[in-house]
């Protein structure tokens, strides 16, 4: 029964995430995340610490217009949450998308550790 309501809990925060994210709502994005959280590469660098690197990568992606994460699929296993998402940019060649896989870990009823994959980018044909 206690993994069936970590898995509800690490569900439910990763949502109210992407909601936020998809909202451009840097504060409840925040309120997702400990206030210590970590955000990764996928086995490898440090991308940001604590709330305000968080805030700052956040907003700096939250400046481009497009910006919207598209959930392809999602996977929850006691508290971690995998999700495959679709990522619409504005980069500086233009406007295109990347798939992205994020791995949450949620502790305590918050995004404690997250990693990221980054797919190839392609551009949306004008």
């Amino acid at each position: 029964m206690r993994n069936i309501t970590a898995a509800s809990a690490a569900l439910s925060i990763v949502q109210a995430q992407l909601d936020a994210y998809n909202a451009k709502d840097v504060e409840a994005l925040l309120q997702t995340y400990a206030p210590d959280a970590e955000q990764f590469t996928l086995h490898g660098a440090l991308l940001a610490q604590g709330h305000t690197e968080l805030r700052a990568r956040f907003l700096t992606r939250f400046s481009e217009p497009d910006l919207y994460a598209k959930l392809v699929s999602r996977t929850v296993v006691g508290n971690v949450v995998t999700d495959t998402e679709l990522i619409t940019r504005n980069f500086p060649e233009g406007l295109g998308t990347l798939e992205m896989l994020c791995v949450y870990e949620v502790i305590n009823g918050r995004i404690q550790r997250a990693s990221f994959a980054v797919g190839e980018k392609t551009l949306v044909k004008a």
